[in-house]
């Protein structure tokens, strides 16, 4: 199952992903999704990043059980 979603792109970024999408043989959609998936990979391997993450779901659950009383 897929989601679709809008991104607006500077001109000049959108210039040069259809560029570089052309020349890979693919479409922008599959570079940007090759893209996030390279980011996401990357702040999963970062620890500081992953302890941020970890705080503020930890927050977040502590304020969504005080608002369930």
């Amino acid at each position: 199952m897929s989601k679709q979603t809008t991104v607006r792109l500077p001109d000049e970024l959108a210039d040069k992903a259809e560029v570089v999408a052309r020349t890979k043989g693919t479409s922008v959609n599959q570079l940007i999704i090759d893209s996030l998936v390279i980011e996401i990979d990357r702040v999963r391997a970062d620890t500081e990043f992953m302890s941020r993450a970890k705080e503020l779901v930890e927050r977040d659950k502590e304020i969504l059980d005080e608002l369930a009383k």
